[in-house]
């Protein structure tokens, strides 16, 4: 499998650590609020990734945090006049009910908090501030960037031109307008705080997935993986301290999605465009939020709108249409000899190949989309070896890519059983006018029936 690789900006074969295992940490949310449509992007895909791997023989221990220890989540607990644990258990419970809905890996995934390393996290940066390359000043403690080497190698950012262009306040009591805290001193009394040895205080956002993802994977890991508006500073900055710590590479591989706009406009609260998971649960099943998310490249931006929307949920029901049609002919067919699965074979390499090339899930979907109109094409007649080829692979596609997830709407299938009961009854009694009526009624609803030696069998089209 290749993997662009952030931080060299090429494809590179993949090459783990240990011999059939993955390491992989994904940044993930602050929990003070619902997660958003951006939000769901990295979830989707680099759960694919996941899915990915384990399906062609690697054991991965995926890790993605929760930072439940933030301004956002102090200044809104603030406000309610609550805990605030009350705000993030809140959240996080909606997002591990949003991620079920997205079909989320949630019971292999290692979902850490913040708060739950904050012993962890002082210890390393005592680390770094024995080795002079953090300082405190008054409670403070800052990373020194000019003891990084090759701070700005992820995001080929110039650090010269960076600090040129920073700002620079007089009371600032940092050394380097770009050093950053790794310890926060506490502002106020009714302030969250733990003890350390610079004071009552907390961690910096960036120190959190250094240390979790060392004490759960190991100080180099394979993947490091987020959102590309994480690339600078947060990623360039957990390189930094965790290289100065652990004096080794933190991450072989660093992928990174691109960012997601609503009507082709930024996302924002203050254009009215800003779309919560909830929200558009309330019009779509999360499913065609995946397989929309999933049908672009994941480093390509990608739009979101109601006509695309519309546009993806079609494309699932004929995904589903074909998947119950061939479950329909499992019951129908019968064996014979001599069948040639030549055609399952060559879509089945060409769907590894699209996920070896760089997880291009939006190819790989339209290999899902022609095996597919393939088996629309069998009938009662059909070798039930192929069927059987067919749904298998129609089962393995779709479970790599986390679709077809949802049970079918029974209450819809026994409305067309009784439909075509009616039919085949009217049929008998010679009430074709009957029969032509249902047979139109059923073509309104999509579904196309085939009179066969065996039965009636019927599809959505």
């Amino acid at each position: 499998m290749k993997i662009y690789n952030t931080l060299t900006r090429k494809k590179e074969d993949f090459k783990s650590i240990n011999k059939n295992e993955a390491l992989i940490y994904v940044c993930g949310p602050t929990v003070y609020n619902y997660i958003h449509v951006g939000n769901a992007r990295p979830m989707i895909v680099f759960d694919t990734l996941r899915r990915y791997l384990l399906y062609i023989g690697y054991n991965v221990k995926f890790v993605s945090n929760f930072t439940d220890i933030d301004d956002k989540i102090i200044n809104i607990a603030k406000d309610k006049g609550v805990d605030f644990t009350d705000i993030t258990k809140k959240y996080i419970d909606a997002y591990l009910e949003d991620s079920n809905a997205l079909n989320l890996f949630e019971s292999h995934t290692i979902h850490p908090r913040a708060t739950e390393y904050v012993n962890e996290m002082i210890d390393f940066v005592k680390i770094l501030e024995e080795k002079e390359i953090a300082y405190n000043v008054n409670g403070n403690v800052y990373f020194d960037i000019s003891k990084a080497k090759d701070y700005g190698k992820l995001s080929k950012k110039n650090i010269d031109d960076l600090r040129a262009g920073a700002r620079i306040d007089v009371s600032d009591e940092k050394r380097n307008p770009l050093d950053f805290a790794l310890w926060k001193k506490r502002k106020e009394e009714t302030e969250p705080a733990w003890e350390s040895p610079w004071g009552l205080g907390r961690p910096g956002w960036h120190l959190e997935c250094s240390v979790m993802a060392k004490h759960l994977l190991g100080n180099t890991i394979d993947i490091h993986a987020g959102g590309e508006d994480l690339q600078f500073p947060h990623h360039e900055n957990e390189i930094a301290q965790s290289e100065c710590c652990n004096d080794k590479i933190f991450a072989n591989y660093w992928m990174h999605n691109g960012m997601i706009t609503v009507d082709n406009e930024k996302m924002s609260k203050s254009k009215g465009n800003f779309f919560t998971i909830k929200d558009i649960q309330k019009e779509f099943s999360l499913e065609v939020v995946r397989l929309w998310i999933l049908s672009t490249h994941y480093r390509n931006p990608l739009n979101f709108s109601r006509e695309v929307m519309e546009q993806t949920k079609n494309g699932l029901d004929r995904m589903y249409n074909g998947k119950e049609h061939i479950e329909r002919l499992l019951g129908i067919c019968e064996e014979k000899e001599n069948t040639d699965i030549s055609k399952l074979l060559e879509l089945r390499e060409a769907f590894l190949d699209c996920m070896d090339d760089d997880l291009n899930t939006s190819d790989a979907i339209s290999k899902l989309f022609e095996l597919i109109r393939y088996s629309n094409t069998f009938d009662e007649n059909t070798d039930l070896n192929l069927v059987r080829g067919a749904f298998k692979l129609i089962s393995d596609f779709s479970s790599v890519l986390g679709l077809l997830y949802n049970e079918k709407d029974e209450v819809l299938d026994e409305e067309i059983e009784k439909l075509i009961e009616e039919r085949q009854l009217a049929r008998k009694n010679k009430d074709f006018k009957r029969a032509d009526e249902i047979r139109d009624l059923l073509k309104e609803k999509n579904i196309e029936l085939k009179d066969t030696k065996e039965g009636v069998i019927w599809k959505k089209v």
